[in-house]
């Protein structure tokens, strides 16, 4: 017996300023395919606007099923959509003021359907809500733009990040990827993958700020890169950082990627370490993002 075939709409996905340009329209239609992974991924903002326009519509439809029955309700308008909307409110949390109640066989009927519809969507929002609660997350700050520069006489690409909660991320590691686009022999268009290997590429705890660096010799395949060559190729820089959240015990993940528009070449960042007139070190945030060029003085 043969599988099932699945089809899959695809999703068109071009390339601008080294950014990916994802057509709305066909991500849309591929996200409501997983509608468990959509209401993950959304923000709080948009979870809580679909879970109450859910809310409205799903009682709307009971609303308008009670009116399909004529006059079914004590104590309910005949054919009044407002009592009957309420009304189907009251069944669905199951709050019973005892004003308005079912009196026919139909009615009865639409609130026994309510009432198994109501059980199992206030298990799913629960499951929801619970599961997006208790989903690991980290709060790491990556550097607006990746610099290649001169680092102890060699040119090194450097990615500035930060922990921004008040904790320690042990065990961390990061791991820096290099992409572009090439040709093969044949004369076929490949996106293609290279590990960078890193000055520093694990620490035991991550609590403040975090350099990550990569030695540009000649077996890295930035060596002797240029802005034009890097634009060419659509290069893109993948930054992955794992670890360990102590607070939680959880393992968190956390990414970030630079276009060709967002690597500068000859900058160095601003110092965000600082020592104050009691001799106490202390670090500004505020610095952060901040680069110059390499032969401005600070």
């Amino acid at each position: 017996m043969k599988a099932p075939k699945r089809r899959y709409r695809p999703i068109r996905i071009a390339r601008k300023n080294g950014k990916l340009d994802i057509d709305a329209g066909s991500l849309l239609k591929q996200y409501w395919r997983d509608p468990y992974h959509l209401m993950l991924s959304v923000t709080w903002k948009m979870f809580f606007l679909s879970i109450g326009l859910g809310y409205l519509c799903l009682n709307a439809v009971f609303a308008l099923l009670y009116l399909l029955g004529g006059d079914s309700l004590v104590g309910a308008r005949p054919g009044n959509f407002e009592d009957a909307f309420f009304f189907s409110v009251q069944t669905f949390a199951s709050i019973g003021y005892g004003v308005m109640s079912p009196k026919t066989t139909y009615a009865h009927g639409i609130v026994t359907l309510e009432a198994i519809m109501s059980l199992l969507t206030i298990a799913i929002v629960t499951g929801l809500s619970f599961a997006r609660f208790s989903r690991p997350s980290a709060r790491v700050i990556f550097s607006q733009n990746a610099l290649i520069t001169t680092y102890n006489g060699s040119p090194t690409l450097i990615i500035r990040t930060a922990n921004a909660r008040h904790n320690h991320i042990v065990e961390a590691h990061a791991q820096l990827y290099f992409t572009r686009d090439e040709e093969t022999i044949e004369g076929n268009r490949i996106r293609r993958f290279y590990s960078l290997p890193l000055s520093r590429s694990h620490t035991p705890s991550f609590s403040l700020s975090w350099n990550i660096m990569h030695s540009i010799d000649e077996s890295s395949p930035l060596y002797r890169m240029t802005l034009e060559r890097f634009q060419e190729s659509n290069g893109q820089l993948i930054l992955s950082i794992t670890g360990v959240d102590e607070t939680v015990n959880y393992n968190i993940h956390v990414r970030n990627t630079y276009g060709m528009n967002e690597v500068l070449w000859d900058h160095q960042f601003v110092d965000i370490i600082f020592t104050d007139e009691v001799g106490d070190r202390y670090i500004d945030y505020t610095h952060f993002h901040k680069t110059r060029p390499h032969s401005t003085n600070p």
